[in-house]
C-alpha cells in the first residue's frame, strides 16, 4: 500500500479530546523582556509578520508588561495590576484547527528569534492547560499558576 492509499488520521482535521476547537484549540503566547530593546523590536516585528503571514488567525495586542487577570484566562485581558499567569510582556495568537496549529508552530520555530513561546491547548481546565499540557518553543518561563487553581474542573 502506497502512502497515498493509506487512511489519514482524524487528528489532521479535529483536535483530540479534551481540546476544544470552540475555545480556540491552541494559544501561542510570545514572551519577551520589555527592558531588552532587541526583544522588544523582534516582538513588534514578529507580531506584524504573523498578522501578514497568517491573516486568518486571531492575534491580540502587544502588552509591554505582565497583564491582569482576564475573564477568560488567555484572550480577554483587563488592564489591571498583574495577577495573571503570564510573567512578562507578551502577545497572543490563537489557532482553531490542527492545520493552523501545525503551520504556526513550524513557522514560529524558525522565526521566533530570541523570544520564547508558551503553547497550550484550551480545554475546560485552564490550570491543566498551562501546568500540564503546555509546551514551549524556546526556554520555559515560570508561570503564576496559583491564579489558575480556581479554574480547575476536577
Amino acid at each position: 500500500m502506497s502512502q497515498a492509499d493509506k487512511p489519514r488520521s482524524s487528528a489532521y482535521e479535529t483536535f483530540p479530546a479534551p481540546i476544544l476547537s470552540s475555545r480556540n484549540g491552541f494559544d501561542f503566547h510570545v514572551y519577551f523582556m520589555p527592558t531588552n530593546p532587541v526583544h522588544v523590536q523582534h516582538a513588534l516585528q514578529l507580531h506584524q509578520r504573523i498578522s501578514s503571514e497568517f491573516p486568518e488567525l486571531p492575534i491580540y495586542r502587544v502588552w509591554d508588561r505582565p497583564i491582569g487577570t482576564p475573564s477568560r484566562i488567555c484572550s480577554t485581558y483587563t488592564d489591571q495590576n498583574y495577577s495573571g499567569p503570564h510573567p512578562t510582556a507578551m502577545f497572543e495568537v490563537q489557532t482553531k484547527t490542527p492545520h493552523q496549529m501545525g503551520a504556526l508552530f513550524g513557522w514560529l520555530v524558525v522565526n521566533r528569534g530570541p523570544l520564547d513561546i508558551l503553547v497550550h491547548p484550551n480545554t475546560d481546565d485552564a490550570y491543566r492547560d498551562h501546568a500540564e499540557l503546555a509546551s514551549w518553543i524556546g526556554k520555559p518561563w515560570p508561570l503564576n499558576l496559583e491564579v489558575l487553581k480556581g479554574h480547575r474542573t476536577k
